[in-house]
């Protein structure tokens, strides 16, 4: 009788691991959808910046392969640093074999074009759901002949090295960060800044990733809150020195997998 128990006991311990493995999958990936993916040529030499996002010079912030995303999927910024793992389906000419995917972070707008319909050049209209993608991720999923191709996509954790990382910005009267190179789902949905003077003071989204509070916080170590848009937090104690400057960048804690 005992060893009936011990065997039944295991085997439920077996299959309540799986169930919390599974939870895990379910909550890290979401169900594919369909949208159109394009992409942006880049002439050599050229500096992608991150336009609506705010994230200046991609390259250096760590975001090799980007996407702008229309209004339906834009969410007025939210979704700027988000990634999306995207793979060509269904058009066997421009299609690479096997259907590979990539995976692109989200870092400006595609704006509408209403001149033009939907489907011949207003890529972007709402409601559309549409990548304009960088060449490089473009071409990891299609040919680079193509104009436009079908996708299929879906949310996933961002892969990030490092740090979640804060450029200051601002004056004597207020405080404004940058926030980039977030891991867990990438989308900041709030910010908290404390002082040393202070306590934790909401930021409010000034547009795209940067953040801004009302606040003179010079000369005291800053410490930032982090909330992403699934609800998780990372807390980073004076990442920034009492003698930080505007303009500099500091690397704090990152979301643990």
């Amino acid at each position: 009788m005992r060893h009936l128990l011990r065997t039944t006991t295991a085997a439920l311990s077996y299959f309540m691991a799986l169930a919390l493995l599974s939870c895990g999958a379910t909550a890290r990936y979401e169900e594919w959808k369909s949208a159109t993916a394009t992409y942006s040529k880049e002439p050599r030499g050229f500096v992608a910046t991150g336009g609506a996002c705010g994230y200046e010079d991609l390259r250096k912030a760590g975001y090799v392969r980007t996407s702008a995303v229309s209004t339906s999927l834009f969410n007025r910024g939210s979704t700027c640093g988000g990634c999306f793992e995207l793979r060509c389906v269904d058009h066997i000419l421009w299609c690479l074999q096997g259907s590979p995917s990539t995976v692109v972070t989200v870092t400006d707008f595609c704006p509408p074009n209403y001149g033009l319909p939907g489907d011949y050049g207003g890529w972007c209209n709402y409601p559309r759901e549409h990548f304009d993608m960088s060449e490089q991720a473009f071409a990891e999923i299609a040919e680079r002949r193509a104009d436009i191709v079908p996708v299929q996509y879906r949310r996933v954790d961002c892969e990030r090295n490092g740090g979640v990382r804060f450029t200051v910005s601002g004056s004597s009267h207020f405080c404004q960060v940058l926030i980039t190179n977030v891991g867990s789902d990438g989308e900041v949905a709030a910010v908290k800044v404390k002082g040393s003077r202070t306590g934790w003071i909401p930021m409010g989204r000034n547009w795209g990733q940067n953040w801004q509070c009302n606040a003179d916080l010079s000369g005291q170590p800053l410490s930032f809150e982090v909330t992403t848009s699934r609800g998780r937090t990372v807390t980073s104690y004076s990442v920034a020195s009492a003698n930080w400057q505007f303009g500099q960048t500091f690397q704090g804690k990152q979301f643990q997998r």
